[in-house]
This record gives C-alpha cells, sequence and structure tokens, in this order.
C-alpha cells in the first residue's frame, strides 16, 4: 500500500516562502505522477500543480503561476511544492496526491493515493 507523508506547512507572513514535502513509500516513485492541491472550508479541493511521473513536465493553476514550483526527486522518493510570495489568499489545506495511471494529471479524481494535509496560514 502506498503511503504519502507529508510535512512543511506552518505559519508565515505575506511576501514570504514556504516549502512542503511529500514523501511516498511502497512505491516506484519513477513511475508516479504527482500532483498538489489546496482546499479552503467548505470548498472542493482546488489544483494548484502537477508533475510528470520523469519529472519533465508540469502544470500549474493560474492563481500560483510564476510563484509556486513543483519537482520531485525520484532517488529520495519525495516530492515538494515551492512556494514563494505567499499571499493571505493562498491560505487553505494543502494536500499531495499521487498516480501511476496517468503520466500527468491535473484532476483530483485521476489520483488514487493522498497524503494526510498540511495547513498553510498567511497573515496579512
Amino acid at each position: 500500500q502506498v503511503q504519502l507523508v507529508q510535512s512543511g506547512g506552518g505559519l508565515v507572513q505575506a511576501g514570504m516562502s514556504l516549502r512542503l514535502s511529500c514523501a511516498a513509500s511502497g512505491r516506484t516513485f519513477s513511475n508516479y505522477a504527482v500532483g498538489w492541491f489546496r482546499q479552503y472550508p467548505g470548498k472542493e479541493r482546488e489544483f494548484v500543480a502537477a508533475i510528470s511521473r520523469s519529472g519533465t513536465w508540469t502544470e500549474y493553476g493560474d492563481s500560483v503561476k510564476g510563484r509556486f514550483v513543483i519537482s520531485k526527486d525520484n532517488d529520495k522518493n519525495t516530492a515538494y511544492l515551492q512556494m514563494n510570495n505567499l499571499q493571505p489568499e493562498d491560505t487553505a489545506v494543502y494536500y499531495c496526491a499521487g498516480t501511476s495511471q496517468f503520466s500527468l494529471a491535473t484532476r483530483q479524481f485521476s489520483y488514487d493515493d493522498w497524503g494526510q494535509g498540511t495547513q498553510v496560514t498567511v497573515s496579512s
């Protein structure tokens, strides 16, 4: 069974940076596409970023383009979300997700495995 364990959330001021990590076990990471989603209270999960199995291709949600960077280290079985110039509207619970069915996916229903979620809070 695949487990995704997230780390790296917290409270920061606007304009600062955070890096989220998503460590996978029980999976050959090079065969695994990874996505990041976020969820506001009472809302559906929103696509943030995705990276292909090889790490070659990436996709970003419009609201984070130019500020967030997704990456993965297949040797460490870990994916990252570097979040720069954070704004109060980025405050949400962030989830990483993984799939071996698709080479790259932006919809949450394409993902089989999910991390536990981590809170990111940005103060103004």
